[in-house]
């Protein structure tokens, strides 16, 4: 946690909060904090800053914050990603939030099991929670707008070329024949299938629409480690 995010909620008087649970648990066990301590936090989709330590137990800790520094531009891109296995979305957004993106939208497609769908990870608090715990690495503040697109089809015809609108258009695809660009200067909209990938049919679909097809090599990566490397390919 290299920034302690505080929400509305944390604070009953301007420029003060008061934390329990994880981010108490954290400030006593890894910083072994003591009253008159500074440490860094961020108001969540506000600004950064400071705050020192003015009470300190088991139970609280209040702060008196000072915030005055703007958050990390986020990455142009808008991550189209096939509904994963519920294990490894938790790990996704985390990974999403950290690295800037600045929004996801979970898709269905042909090889996603109907079962992620009533998945508890996909309830509003659990993909805050997750999205939470990225930027508090990441040193950010800002919140990936995370949008649930349950049928591929009418999403792709209907909704996707607004929302792809002035952007690349890329599919990752283990048998294109383009590697995927490096290190862009435009808005990016990018469409990642989950375990086997997007099908045949998918993939016509979304070139329908504009989207390229683009591989990073020969070797076939995991989900989560393609999410990683094409970001940071891309940006």
């Amino acid at each position: 946690m290299n920034l302690i995010l505080l929400t509305p909620q944390d604070c009953p008087q301007i420029n003060t909060a008061i934390l329990t649970g994880r981010r108490l648990q954290h400030v006593l066990a890894i910083h072994q904090a003591q009253v008159g301590q500074t440490l860094r936090v961020g108001m969540v989709n506000g600004l950064m800053g400071e705050a020192e330590i003015i009470w300190l137990d088991e139970q609280e800790l209040h702060l008196h914050f000072n915030l005055t520094q703007p958050p990390p531009a986020k990455l142009p891109l808008t991550l189209l990603l096939a509904l994963p296995r519920p294990k490894m979305l938790k790990r996704i957004l985390q990974t999403v939030a950290t690295m800037g993106v600045e929004r996801l939208v979970l898709m269905n497609s042909y090889r996603v099991e109907k079962s992620f769908w009533h998945s508890p990870f996909l309830q509003p608090e659990a993909i805050r929670h997750e999205l939470i715990v990225g930027l508090e690495q990441a040193r950010d503040t800002v919140l990936p707008e995370v949008i649930l697109e349950k049928r591929f089809k009418p999403f792709v015809e209907d909704r996707l070329p607004r929302l792809s609108a002035n952007t690349l258009r890329l599919i990752a695809h283990p048998i294109a024949e383009q590697l995927c660009p490096r290190t862009v200067n435009q808005p990016v909209t990018l469409a990642i299938g989950c375990e086997g990938g997007f099908i045949p049919y998918e993939v016509d679909l979304l070139a329908q629409q504009g989207f390229m097809p683009v591989e990073l090599g020969e070797r076939i990566l995991r989900v989560e480690t393609a999410v990683t490397a094409l970001i940071a390919r891309l940006f």
